[in-house]
């Protein structure tokens, strides 16, 4: 290929350095008689080297992987995480989404300001920047900062709940001193002895395979090669479990379809992507309890005749990488993955990929996009995944939440699972409660459980103060009232009352937050992660922030009236027309808020 490099542009040696050994590090094996897969990472390695992605390292990146330029450029663009304008080797990530901002981002942004200058800038700075971002998934302890320091030996470091004297601080490269707080408060003594994705959060050494081991681990992965590929997925489809990540897809169905596949290889690839606001239940899991995500990836690859898997982790979580990673070279040197999976004759590995800062790569096709080295920008469908996925061959992927339910289903039986929850929602769930709770977390409650005990569990509204209203679902969720506090969750529950659960969110406003700054930031939110591809989604994200903002102003064009019903337009065309679910999601939680809690000028549903 004539690659038309950038004229007069090298790699400085350190710039080379990091992208040879990344290149090594991944073994460079093609795909599909292709480097072009490997894209990301070696962008990512360049950013971390010298803190942007500088037209010397875009070449260097190019020539070993046989990319054009203006390709590898559009892809680098394409990622919040990722630079292509020089940055200081210092930079912060301020969260100031929904959760964050209940919890006192506006502050905090103010400090950095006066401590740091305005956001992005760097000049008469002492080579350190800072930005506002989206979400960073630790919403449970905001506000959150995520700090990266590139150089020879790069560093990330999440703080929260932060200050601005430690970001500082971290930016400087000091070391900062952790608050850690209970992330799963059932796990606290006593721990709740009914929990089952949980039962190991806190008790277990993350980074031992041998303290998961003592505590029960293997023992799925042992008795699905007693039970064989056909034998599992006969237990997985008997537990009834549906999707975790929102779609609620029956998850033997598709274990099913991509075991019979006839096209080779099959790939697997676990979802770790979770991206929205409210959601930290897989970063949770990944951190606390990393070998019991690489057991179920391994026992699915098994069913499903899968050669090798990847784990997509959202870039935001430096931790969670870094325990998945150990876990991974811990199983592979035990001999739990690599061609001979704990001693049988089935080959199965792992790879892990970070993600680049793109809400869109939650959505499955966007994901396999970003994995082969391109923007994330989701496919048509059909084909679906189970049929052409990852490198155009029948892929299965879920999420870490769905895979993590597999041990229990292969140790007490398909059958024994779905006893468990209702008819209509096998199990239990996990729950991310945040905002204006006395004590947010991750909660795990069998399907069935009440809006009101979920609450009840993490101590009601903080300060007995009373609920406005609860997100439901996340950003692309639904907020409810006060009155539907004993709604029942579950996926048939909240369907019929015209809303959803989502990734699990329970986000709670008390009665002194301002919902319509709320309402605004979700529909910036959207507005700034479509990823552009198709004209409902890129138009009408931006159209429903512009209507908002206008009445928000008490400037309609027209009436108030007028501005409500081009609300619902706009949300109708996204709602039917998008390509994906984001812009079939985008105003849900914007139409929620008009219609049922009179926001903006709607009328409120009694």
């Amino acid at each position: 290929m004539d690659l038309h490099p950038i004229p007069g542009a090298a790699a400085t040696a350190g710039e080379r350095t990091a992208i040879r050994r990344a290149l090594e590090d991944s073994g460079a094996v093609p795909i599909n008689g292709s480097l072009r897969h490997l894209l990301l990472p070696l962008l990512q390695a360049a950013q971390m080297r010298a803190g942007w992605i500088s037209p010397g390292a875009l070449n260097e990146i190019c020539a070993c992987l046989d990319v054009a330029p203006a390709d590898a450029y559009g892809v680098a663009t394409f990622y919040d995480l990722l630079s292509t304008k020089k940055r200081p080797h210092a930079s912060a990530r301020v969260c100031d989404d929904i959760a964050c901002r209940v919890a006192g981002a506006e502050a905090l942004c103010a400090d950095l300001t006066r401590t740091l200058g305005p956001e992005g800038e760097t000049e008469g700075r002492s080579g350190a920047v800072w930005f506002r971002s989206p979400c960073l998934g630790v919403c449970e302890r905001g506000p959150a900062a995520l700090v990266h320091l590139a150089g020879e030996t790069p560093r990330e470091v999440a703080i929260a709940p932060a200050r601005s004297d430690e970001i500082v601080e971290a930016l400087k490269g000091h070391d900062v001193l952790a608050r850690h707080a209970i992330v799963a408060p059932q796990t606290a003594s006593p721990r709740d002895p009914s929990l089952r994705l949980l039962r190991r959060v806190g008790a277990v050494d993350p980074e031992s395979l041998e303290s998961y081991r003592a505590h029960g681990g293997g023992e799925a992965l042992k008795r699905a090669l007693a039970l064989g590929p056909e034998g599992i997925i006969r237990e997985v489809v008997a537990s009834k479990l549906l999707g975790r990540g929102g779609a609620a897809f029956p998850t033997g169905r598709k274990w099913e379809a991509v075991a019979k596949a006839g096209a080779r290889p099959h790939y697997l690839v676990c979802n770790a992507d979770e991206s929205e606001p409210g959601t930290f239940k897989d970063r949770v899991l990944m951190e606390e309890d990393p070998f019991a995500v690489i057991e179920s990836m391994t026992i699915a690859g098994v069913a499903a005749g899968c050669e090798r898997g990847y784990i997509y982790i959202r870039g935001e979580y430096p931790l969670a990488a870094e325990r998945i990673s150990g876990a991974v070279k811990q199983a592979r040197a035990a001999g739990f993955l690599g061609a001979r999976v704990a001693g049988s004759d089935i080959a199965f590995d792992v790879e892990v990929r970070r993600g680049g800062g793109a809400y869109i790569c939650g959505e499955e096709t966007a994901l396999f996009n970003s994995i082969e080295g391109r923007r994330g920008e989701p496919r048509n469908k059909p084909p679906f995944p189970v049929e052409a996925g990852l490198f155009s061959k029948p892929t299965l992927i879920n999420n870490v939440e769905t895979f993590v339910n597999v041990l229990d289903i292969v140790l007490l039986g398909g059958d024994a699972f779905a006893r468990v929850g209702t008819a209509g929602s096998s199990g239990t769930k996990l729950f991310c409660l945040s905002g204006c709770v006395t004590r947010p977390g991750l909660y795990e409650v069998p399907f069935g459980a009440t809006l009101r005990a979920v609450l009840d569990l993490a101590g009601g509204v903080s300060g007995g103060r009373s609920i406005r209203a609860i997100l439901l679902g996340g950003a692309a969720g639904t907020f409810v009232g006060p009155s539907e506090l004993d709604l029942p969750l579950t996926f048939e529950g909240t369907r019929g009352a015209g809303a959803a659960l989502g990734s699990g969110v329970v986000m709670v406003f008390d009665d002194t937050i301002d919902l319509e700054a709320i309402v605004l930031r979700i529909a910036s939110f959207f507005r700034h992660e479509s990823c552009g591809q198709c004209v409902p989604c890129r138009e009408g994200t931006v159209r429903q922030e512009e209507t908002l903002l206008r009445i928000a102003a008490g400037r309609p064009a027209g009436s108030s009236r007028d501005e409500i019903v081009l609300l619902g337009d706009i949300a109708m065309a996204m709602r039917d027309a998008s390509i994906c679910g984001l812009g079939q999601t985008a105003a849900h939680a914007v139409q929620s808020a008009v219609s049922k809690m009179g926001l903006f000028g709607g009328e409120a549903r009694r």
